[in-house]
């Protein structure tokens, strides 16, 4: 069975408590699919960041985008697919990531 790495992009600034809450439940979501002939693998790199460091706090919020970006530039990810119930500012530099290294964007939002 082949299988995708897929980034799993979603607002989480604002309530973040609640957006990391629908962001668990896209995940497990995912990775709940019956798989066809993908087998997809939801990552969401950020999430440990979240929890770990200060959202409020801009050298802290800068060190998890820093973090964030060197994952996305490895190139592991195969697709990334957004979440939620709107773009937010994070998403769209996301976007422009996998934008500039001719990976496929797939728009989740609102729909997962």
């Amino acid at each position: 069975m082949k299988k995708k790495i897929c980034y799993i992009a979603h607002p989480i600034s604002g309530d973040i408590e609640a957006n990391l809450k629908d962001l668990a439940r896209i995940l497990r979501f995912i990775n709940m699919l019956e798989p066809g002939d993908v087998r997809i693998i939801p990552i969401a790199p950020y999430y440990a960041d979240i929890i770990a460091l200060d959202d409020n706090n801009p050298l802290e919020r800068k060190r998890g985008i820093e973090n964030d970006t060197a994952l996305i530039m490895t190139g592991v990810f195969d697709e990334l697919w957004l979440t939620g119930d709107k773009i937010s500012f994070g998403m769209q530099e996301e976007i422009k990531l996998f934008r500039s290294l001719g990976k496929p964007i797939v728009d989740y939002t609102n729909k997962i």
